[in-house]
């Protein structure tokens, strides 16, 4: 009992199926509603009967109680009828009747409900559309309810116009199903109007409206239908809506004036129904609203009836074959003379190559193979003569489903890409129809077996072949997602055949498919399979097709040969050449780390594999490094360049590309090295010869500093002059330092910092000291200023140390003429001066005060001024003016290195003879790089020689003595040129 109030609340219906919350059409007393089962998926039609629809619109009754009592059996009547309608349907099958997938159930509020296959409409809600577009203008004008919304957004009507031969392949079914319902099933409609007719997702009319069908008279053949009772059915009862009563519209006389029920009442009502077609409204021309008299009063005169004098009461003219051949056949008072439905379909109004066509495919599963064939081979020629609705709804799906014959895959789908671009919606019916199709067709048993690779269909690859030759019209009507998720692993799979054919085909889809396709998924998915069937192929022609392949994913375009040919002077207007994309598929990082090793990896040396890996290198050096091109390119460029097989022409393409690529690299590094440079331009590159200086072994070398000039030295042991106790002489070959104190007396100059490193502090002398206005980096070799430059240069008495910027020298021989007291420091290793009558004097320059003043100075003025010759010294060219007691004392040093002339403190300097009053000036030349400089250069303490001053009366040798106290303590104080304890020399 439980159960039962169970099944009262649901159905089998309802819980099996998802329903729509509104319906789609209506027809008669039912609610269409579009419904997919739960389990599968399927889609299908949910027919709904509401008994509440049967109650008058006020509500009342007629009579009391009896008439209460009689309305409702009337109501029971009503709904007997609708489930013996769907019970019919339950019992009969054929093409052209509705099919039926669920039977009717009882729902709550006493109504039925029964689920059928997918229906669009029926034809009387198509006619109204009709109607109602005709009033509002054509089509568009009014918002229908058959308008419907697409996926993406846009709206579109749904496809249900009705033309000629829309017409024609309806009336065809229909006749077929009349045929069967007469001579198989045994049974006369009996109803036959625009709602007992609906249209299918095929666009295929079906019958349904069995509620009035009833067994011929006379009938022999056994039926469970029970025949219904003419007076009852033709009793107008005003009580219930007209459409769950009989139509006297579309009624034959049969019924009506002879109470006869004989299938020929089927054929005028389908006459009627051909002109409701054609007419304006569509709608029969006979309103009786179901009053019998008014019906019998009508058919009393011929004129007031349809016939051919009247255009068969037809508001819109009607075809020829329709009114000659057809109607006036049909729309006869007797039935003997009205046409059967075997007859209907042999009419001349169907005799025309479209009909035909759609007759052959409609009875296609039942021809032989060469009648397929033969007729999928001729199909292409009338396409385009097929309205867009019966190609779309009609001749497209009969041909997918015709796919399960794999000799007519190929066929089928040259015809069907045909379709796709003759139809205006081509996108939604490639994704809707023709994808599943594809991917059932091709994708299904695709997977390798577990001992290789799968066996091959050559048939489905004959389909195949068409499916690739169309990538095109695919691309173009196919989205991104549908593609990669359907097309792409189709592609894959011939990618992956044996067959070279195929992969060929394949590969040469690849510009087509890579604008749809994203990046991660082109790397991902495409390039591998493509990379495998290069590296893996032993087809000439596959290694080349992959070549190309490569080409377009590394960017490369179609028409580059074509760019250098013409130089536009020609004066010939040639069309624009399509622009092929040279932007890169891949990225940098695959180009260089998968590409450039599959092309290394080539074995053979044909010119066709040659040239073909030429063109992907020229794509290639547009997106990698030129670093990268240089040491990992180039090499494979020249191994394939001088391959034994390439001719003249191909040799000198190569040398293009390398000297094209080798400009490249050149720019860029050349830009390189420039932005280096500008931030680098006071550095100091090191020269080769610098590394290859190893210098000498302590002692033996001739050019070691310890052991001074030896020309100098060797001249002076010869001549046998005088030494002092270190060994050394003075410039003049005498000994003016032998009783003064090595601490005291010994000028050095700056030597090598290894000179200085050998040397203990100690012995570091003094006395002569430099100052300049800013430290500079000591470079005692480059002397070479012009002679005849002088700077006036004061000396600086408050100078008490040199030693703290310059590194100070410990001769091994004291005296100056000693090479080691004024040594090179980096590439010359001795230097000398010459100069008359003076051995080391301290002179301290300065450049802002033109005065002198000397600081333990002792010089042996009597000589210079008794000798205005120069002896030869290697100091270059020292020239000493006497005039007016030594005026000027220039001194030119050897040519110097080049990289070290900005940096030498030493180019030229000139001393001009102390004054009267005990100050002179000195000329001194400047080093090239700093704006002055002062040095001192302390004489040997002499007592014997006096230079008197003109001003003041005091000889040198008197004010050196003087002040020896102090210099020896400043002396003490100062280690050597490199010491840092020293005061600051600026």
């Amino acid at each position: 009992m439980f159960s039962n109030a169970l099944k009262s609340f649901t159905s089998n219906i309802n819980s099996n199926y998802s329903i729509s919350s509104q319906p789609t059409s209506l027809s008669g007393p039912w609610k269409i509603f579009d419904g997919k089962k739960k389990s599968t998926g399927k889609a299908a039609s949910i027919f709904v009967f509401d008994k509440k629809s049967l109650e008058a619109p006020g509500g009342g009754s007629l009579g009391g109680r009896s008439g209460a009592s009689s309305l409702k059996r009337t109501h029971e009547e009503v709904i007997e009828r609708l489930k013996k309608e769907a019970s019919s349907l339950a019992r009969l099958r054929h093409p052209s009747v509705v099919e039926l997938v669920e039977p009717v159930e009882e729902t709550r509020g006493g109504g039925l409900m029964f689920a059928t296959e997918p229906v669009t409409a029926s034809l009387a809600g198509l006619l109204q559309e009709k109607d109602d577009q005709e009033k509002a203008g054509g089509v568009g004008g009014r918002r229908s309810r058959y308008v419907i919304e697409e996926s993406d957004g846009q709206k579109r009507r749904r496809e249900l116009e009705i033309d000629e031969l829309e017409i024609q392949k309806g009336l065809l079914q229909i006749a077929k199903g009349l045929e069967f319902l007469h001579e198989s099933a045994g049974l006369v409609h009996a109803n036959l109007t625009p709602e007992a007719i609906f249209i299918n997702a095929k666009s295929d009319w079906k019958i349904s409206g069995l509620g009035f069908s009833s067994p011929p008279e006379n009938s022999n053949k056994p039926t469970s239908v029970t025949p219904i009772s003419l007076s009852e059915a033709l009793n107008y009862d005003a009580r219930l809506p007209r459409h769950v009563q009989l139509n006297l519209d579309y009624t034959s006389p049969d019924f009506v004036i002879d109470g006869n029920v004989t299938p020929a009442a089927d054929m005028f009502s389908l006459g009627m129904l051909i002109i409701a077609l054609y007419n304006s409204p569509h709608r029969s021309p006979l309103e009786f609203n179901g009053s019998q008299s008014a019906y019998k009063r009508a058919f009393s005169s011929s004129a007031s009836v349809p016939n051919r004098s009247n255009n068969f009461m037809s508001s819109q003219p009607l075809p020829r074959d329709v009114a000659s051949g057809v109607l006036d056949r049909l729309i006869t008072r007797r039935p003997a003379q009205r046409l059967d439905a075997r007859e209907f379909q042999q009419a001349q109004y169907f005799d025309n190559i479209l009909v035909s066509a759609i007759r052959f495919l409609d009875s296609l599963p039942a021809k032989t193979p060469n009648e397929k064939s033969q007729f999928m081979r001729g199909l292409p020629r009338i396409l385009t003569q097929f309205p867009k609705s019966v190609l779309e709804k009609k001749v497209l799906p009969a041909l997918l489903e015709e796919m399960k014959d794999r000799e007519l895959i190929a066929l089928i789908l040259q015809n069907v890409f045909k379709i796709i671009t003759i139809l205006p919606a081509g996108k939604r019916a490639f994704t809707e129809r023709v994808i599943p199709k594809l991917r059932e067709t091709f994708m299904t048993g695709a997977a390798p077996s577990k001992g290789g690779a799968s066996e091959r269909d050559s048939l489905k690859d004959a389909g195949l072949m068409i499916l690739l030759e169309n990538m095109a019209i695919i691309a173009d009507h196919c989205g991104g997602k549908e593609f990669k998720d359907d097309i792409l692993p189709i592609i894959n799979h011939a990618l992956e055949s044996p067959t070279h054919s195929l992969v060929d085909a394949a590969l040469r889809t690849l510009p087509l498919i890579l604008p749809i396709l994203d990046f991660s998924t082109t790397k991902n998915e495409l390039f591998p399979i493509i990379a495998n069937v290069f590296a893996k192929t032993s087809s000439m022609g596959i290694k080349i097709r992959g070549l190309e392949a490569l080409k377009t994913l590394c960017g490369g375009g179609s028409d580059e040969q074509d760019t250098t040919q013409g130089d536009g002077l020609t004066g010939i207007v040639e069309p624009p050449k399509s622009k092929s994309s040279n932007v890169s598929i891949l990225d940098k990082y695959t180009i260089q780390e998968k590409v450039v090793p599959l092309l290394k990896g080539i074995k053979t040396k044909e010119p066709a594999v040659m040239m073909a890996a030429l063109d992907v290198f020229k794509a290639i050096g547009n997106q990698t490094d030129t670093e990268f091109l240089a040491i990992d390119v180039f090499p494979i460029l020249w191994q394939f360049a001088l391959g034994p097989l390439l001719n003249l022409s191909q040799f000198q393409a190569f040398m293009t590309l390398i000297k094209s690529m080798s400009f490249r690299v050149e720019n860029d590094q050349n830009r390189k090295l420039q932005e280096l440079g500008t931030s680098n331009t006071n550095n100091t590159f090191t020269s080769r010869s610098e590394f290859m200086s190893f210098g000498g072994v302590g002692g033996t070398s001739a050019n070691d500093a310890s052991n001074g000039d030896g020309e100098t030295d060797f001249e002076a042991l010869v001549r046998g002059e005088g030494q002092n106790a270190s060994g050394g002489t003075d410039m003049l070959g005498g000994d003016p330092w032998a009783n003064a104190s090595t601490s005291a007396s010994t000028s050095t100059l700056p030597s090598r910092p290894s000179a200085n490193r050998a040397r203990s502090p100690n012995n570091a002398s003094p006395a002569a000291t430099f100052s300049w206005s800013t430290p500079p980096v000591i470079s005692p070799t480059n002397l070479s200023a012009p002679l005849g430059t002088s700077r006036t240069i004061t000396p600086d008495n408050t100078l008490n140390t040199l030693n703290s910027s310059f590194p100070a020298l410990t001769p091994s021989n004291p005296g100056i003429g000693s090479a080691a007291s004024f040594s090179q420091q980096q590439s010359r290793p001795t230097m000398g001066m010459s100069m008359n009558s003076l051995t080391s004097p301290s002179i301290t320059p300065s450049v802002s005060t033109p005065s002198y003043t000397t600081q333990n100075a002792g010089v042996d003025w009597s000589k210079a001024a008794g000798s205005s010759s120069v002896t030869s010294n290697p100091w270059g060219s020292a020239t000493i003016n006497t005039t007016g007691g030594l005026s000027n004392f220039s001194v030119a040093p050897p040519p110097a290195q080049p990289q070290q002339q900005q940096n030498n403190p030493y180019s030229s300097f000139s001393i001009a003879p102390p004054p009267n009053r005990g100050n002179s000036s000195f000329n001194i030349a400047p080093p090239p790089s700093s704006g002055g400089s002062s040095f001192g250069i302390a004489p040997p303490p002499n007592p014997n020689i006096r230079t008197t001053s003109g001003s003041t009366g005091m000889s040198m040798a008197s004010r050196m003595a003087q002040n020896q106290n102090q210099n020896q303590s400043q002396n003490t104080a100062s280690q050597g040129w490199g010491s840092s304890g020293g005061d600051s020399l600026i």
